[in-house]
C-alpha cells in the first residue's frame, strides 16, 4: 500500500516536471506580477495587462486628472527575458518553489503609442489654454481715496512650461510612477517681480509721501484744497523707477485758479453813485503769477511740505469777497465830470474835475484801474507843454489825478473843446484833500454814463498864488527821489496814454442803462500795487509816452498869479502870454 503511495507520488511529481519544463515555478513573480504556471508568452500578456491597468495621476494647480495605460497603447516587450528564466529553471525542481519562492526584475520596457499620449496629454484639462492663465507681478494698486497705494502681491497664475511638464509626464510613464506633480516639478511659469520685492516697497513708499500732501489755496472766504486725489493724477514713473510730478499738470492747475480767481481784464458790474450799474474792465484786480507760483508749486510737492498759502500774484485787488476793488476807492463819471471817493464804503469827497479834451482826441479812457504811486511838486511834460503840479497820481499810465491851478473853473463840458491831455484836472483844494487819502493801487473806476451830463460848472480856483520862486535848479543824485516800494514785482511800466491821433471814444446809446466801457490797453498797469505806508512818499520819475506826462521832476519853481504870464503846459524854459479873461489853459 505504501509502496502504490510512494509510487503514485513520484509519477505526480515527474508528470509535473514534463509541465513546467516551460512554465514558470509556483511562487514565481516577474516585476511584481505573479506568473506560477504562465508560460513566457502568457506572462508577456499578463505583464502587459498590468500595464494596461496603469494609472498616472497629474497633480495641477487647477487638481488632480490621471493618464490611463490603455488610453496611450501602453505595453511590455518582455518574451525574451521571460523565455530565458524559463530556461534557466530545472523542471525536476519544480518543488522548490512551494518551499523558495522566486522573485525577479527585468527590464520590461513599457512601450506605448507616441501620438496616443500625445493627445491625451493635450486634452487634460491643466493644458487647455482657456485654463491656462498667466502668472502676474507683484504691483502697486491703483490710488485709493483716504487710503493711497498699497502692494497687490503676485499671482502664480496657470501658465504651464507645456514643453517641460509633456517631458515629465513622459518620463512618468516610462518608469510606470503612480504620480507626478507640476507645481513641485517646476512647470509653471513664475511671476518675475514678489511682493517682498525691496525696491517695489520703496516706490510704493514714496508715491504714498507724495499723494498724502495737501496744499491750502486760500482766497478770502473760499479755498481750493489740492490733496491725493488730484496728485495722483499727475505722478509718472521714470525708467529708473523713481517717480515725480509731471510739471505740464502743475502748471495746468495753477493755470486753472488763474482763470478762476484773476480779476485783472475781466469785465465786473459797478453800482455808480448816481444809481444806475454799469460794467467795466480794466487793469486792476487779481493776477496770479502762473509762472512763478508753478515753479513754488512743484517744490512744495516735491518736498511733501502739507501748507495753507495764498499764490503768488502779480498784482493784487482789495478784496475777494464782493467785488475785488472793496469799498474804498475813486468814483469817476466822465459823463457828468464829477468824481466821489469813497473809504470804507461812506463817501469822504466829491469834486468836479476837468478831463481829457474830446475835439483834440485827448478822451479819457474809461476802465478800472489801481493808483500807480502819488508823488508831490513834479512837473508834467509832454510835446509843447510842462506843467508843474503840487499832487500827482497816476493811475492809467500817464494819466492821472493832479491840482490844475490854471484853471478857474471845472466841470460841466469845458472837457470837450478846452480839456486836458487826458488827466483829470481838479481844483487845488480837492486835489489835495484826494492826495491825502489815496495809496498805492487804491482803485479808480473810470467810466462813461449817458443822461447825467451837466452844463454846469463851479467856480473853483486853484490854489491861492504865491511868489514865483528861481528856476528850479539841476536835480543832484542825493536829490533824487526813491522808487516807492512794489510789492512783490518791481514798479509797473506806464503804458500809452492819449495822443493827437486817438480816436474820440463813442458816447453811449440811447436806452443803454448798463454802457460797457472798453477796457484800457493792456500794459498800463502790470505789477502789483500795494498800500502805501505814508500819504507823503514821493515818487521817481515816471516815463510816459502819452497822457500828461511824458517827464515828471520835482517842482522847485512856482506859477505866477493872476495878473501875470504862467508857465502853462507848453514846454520847459517857455513862457506862455497871459490868459485873456474867461478862457481856460490845457493841461
Amino acid at each position: 500500500m505504501a509502496a502504490a503511495l510512494l509510487f503514485g507520488t513520484g509519477s505526480f511529481y515527474m508528470v509535473k516536471a514534463g509541465y513546467y519544463e516551460d512554465r514558470f515555478f509556483p511562487n514565481t513573480a516577474i516585476n511584481g506580477i505573479e506568473v506560477e504556471g504562465l508560460t513566457s508568452k502568457e506572462a508577456a500578456i499578463r505583464i502587459s495587462q498590468e500595464l494596461a491597468e496603469y494609472e498616472l495621476a497629474v497633480i495641477s494647480r487647477g487638481g488632480r486628472e490621471v493618464i490611463k495605460g490603455e488610453d496611450i497603447g501602453l505595453r511590455a516587450e518582455t518574451t525574451e527575458d521571460l523565455k530565458e528564466i524559463v530556461k534557466q529553471q530545472n523542471p525536476y525542481a519544480w518543488g522548490k518553489g512551494w518551499i523558495f519562492p522566486q522573485t525577479y526584475t527585468i527590464p520590461a520596457a513599457a512601450v506605448f503609442e507616441e501620438e496616443r499620449l500625445e493627445e491625451t496629454i493635450e486634452n487634460l484639462t491643466c493644458f487647455k489654454p482657456e485654463y491656462q492663465t498667466e502668472p502676474e507681478d507683484a504691483r502697486i494698486s491703483p490710488y485709493m481715496p483716504q487710503k493711497g497705494y498699497e502692494i497687490i502681491p503676485e499671482v502664480q497664475g496657470e501658465k504651464l512650461d507645456e514643453e517641460k511638464a509633456k517631458t515629465l509626464i513622459r518620463d512618468a510613464v516610462l518608469a510606470k510612477e503612480k504620480q507626478v506633480d507640476l507645481a513641485e516639478a517646476g512647470c509653471y511659469l513664475e511671476p518675475k517681480i514678489l511682493a517682498e520685492d525691496e525696491k517695489l516697497n520703496e516706490l510704493c513708499a514714496e508715491k504714498n509721501r507724495l499723494v498724502q500732501t495737501v496744499v491750502t489755496y486760500q482766497f478770502g472766504d473760499r479755498q481750493e484744497i489740492l490733496d491725493g486725489d488730484t496728485l495722483h493724477q499727475w505722478l509718472e514713473t521714470g525708467e529708473d523707477g523713481s517717480v515725480c510730478f509731471r510739471q505740464e499738470d502743475v502748471a495746468g492747475y495753477v493755470s486753472e485758479l488763474a482763470s478762476q480767481y484773476n480779476t485783472a481784464y475781466t469785465s465786473r458790474y459797478f453800482q455808480t453813485s448816481y444809481g444806475p450799474t454799469v460794467k467795466v474792465s480794466g487793469s486792476y484786480g487779481w493776477k496770479i503769477n502762473e509762472t512763478e507760483e508753478t515753479a513754488q508749486l512743484m517744490r512744495i510737492l516735491e518736498a511733501g511740505d502739507s501748507q495753507t498759502r495764498e499764490p503768488v500774484y502779480e498784482q493784487k485787488g482789495a478784496s475777494y469777497s464782493g467785488n475785488d476793488y472793496g469799498d474804498t476807492y475813486a468814483e469817476v463819471n466822465l459823463t457828468a465830470q464829477h468824481m466821489f471817493f469813497y473809504q470804507d464804503g461812506k463817501k469822504v469827497l466829491e469834486s468836479d474835475f476837468v478831463s481829457g479834451n474830446v475835439k483834440k482826441n485827448h478822451t479819457t479812457p474809461p476802465g478800472i484801474f489801481g493808483l500807480t504811486y502819488k508823488q508831490q511838486d513834479a512837473v508834467l511834460k509832454g510835446e509843447g507843454y510842462a506843467s508843474p503840479v503840487d499832487f500827482w497820481m497816476p493811475f492809467n499810465g500817464g494819466i492821472g489825478f493832479h491840482d490844475a491851478s490854471w484853471r478857474s473853473s471845472f466841470g460841466g463840458s469845458i472837457y470837450k473843446t478846452n480839456g486836458s491831455h487826458g488827466c483829470i484836472n481838479m481844483p487845488y483844494d480837492k486835489a489835495k484833500e484826494l492826495y491825502a487819502r489815496v495809496y498805492t493801487n487804491v482803485p479808480v473806476i473810470c467810466y462813461n454814463l449817458e443822461g447825467t451830463e451837466s452844463k454846469k460848472t463851479s467856480n473853483s480856483s486853484g490854489k491861492t498864488s504865491k511868489p514865483q520862486t528861481p528856476a528850479a535848479k539841476p536835480q543832484t543824485p542825493a536829490e533824487k527821489p526813491q522808487i516807492p516800494a512794489v510789492q512783490p514785482t518791481a514798479p509797473v511800466t506806464a503804458p500809452q496814454a492819449p495822443t493827437d491821433t486817438q480816436p474820440i471814444l463813442p458816447a453811449p446809446g440811447n436806452g443803454d442803462s448798463i454802457p460797457v466801457i472798453t477796457p484800457v490797453v493792456p500794459g498800463s498797469q502790470s505789477g502789483p500795487l500795494t498800500q502805501e505806508p505814508s500819504s507823503t512818499l514821493p515818487a521817481p520819475p515816471v516815463p510816459s509816452s502819452g497822457g500828461d506826462s511824458s517827464v515828471v521832476t520835482p517842482v522847485e519853481e512856482s506859477r505866477e498869479t493872476k495878473g501875470e504870464q504862467e508857465s502853462s503846459e507848453i514846454g520847459p524854459g517857455v513862457t506862455a502870454p497871459a490868459v485873456p479873461d474867461g478862457l481856460e489853459k490845457e493841461s
